[in-house]
């Protein structure tokens, strides 16, 4: 079946996916180098995913805190906006791009991850579909290296021939990430059906989020790796 190619939405900024915001023009200037589109694209994802650390604790639901731009702000991000910086960067370097979603068991996590989520189910865990060479691929540039290194984890590479999704298992052969159900892909984030997967997923996530946001992921990465 021959993938359907992209629309002009695929290009287009919206609020979320701000591709027209200064900071993103600018980063897609700086980033998007290359003999070609596909290199270009590579380019981009590398800049995302190692550019801005990996911090789920920090999660923001609205709409400012969802936005792409807001990952270049903050100079951090989870994995729903950081796919959303892809995306927008790609647009602003005329690659199209949407955004992708799908609910990942995660086997690798924290102590207060666990606690606060009471699950290993990520919902609405983001990816970027990148329009290259006449097909859609997915990246996911959520783990910096510094990240997969200090976890242990097999980092993400993307070669723009390929897709680039979580590894089943880590270096050592621990079980890692399993995708469990996709939600596909869209022009735009869909902001209100994450958030309420969020709510109905996660009922005790709004009462802690104060001391999530206060607390270090990095430092709770650390203790768990040397369990």
């Amino acid at each position: 079946m021959e993938p359907l190619p992209p629309t002009a939405a695929a290009l287009a900024p919206t609020a979320l996916i701000d591709s027209d915001h200064p900071d993103v023009i600018a980063f897609a200037r700086r980033h998007a180098v290359g003999a070609d589109e596909r290199e270009r694209a590579v380019a981009l994802t590398y800049a995302v995913r190692d550019g801005f650390r990996y911090d789920p604790y920090r999660i923001d639901l609205s709409v400012p805190g969802m936005r792409a731009s807001s990952v270049i702000a903050q100079g951090h991000g989870w994995c729903v906006p950081k796919a959303a910086l892809l995306a927008a960067v790609a647009r602003a370097a005329g690659i199209p791009a949407r955004v992708g979603y799908a609910d990942v068991r995660n086997h690798l996590s924290t102590e207060r991850l666990r606690r606060t989520l009471q699950t290993d189910l990520f919902v609405w865990h983001g990816y970027t579909d990148l329009w290259i060479e006449g097909r859609w691929l997915k990246a996911t540039p959520a783990f910096n290296i510094e990240l997969c290194e200090r976890f242990g984890l097999l980092p993400l590479d993307f070669d723009g021939r390929g897709d680039s999704i979580y590894h089943p298992f880590d270096k050592s052969g621990n079980r890692h990430m399993e995708y469990v159900n996709q939600h596909g892909a869209f022009d735009d984030m869909p902001l209100d059906r994450i958030v309420a997967a969020f709510e109905a997923t996660y009922p005790s996530w709004r009462g802690e989020q104060d001391a999530m946001q206060a607390a270090s992921f990095d430092a709770d990465v650390a203790r768990e790796v040397q369990r």
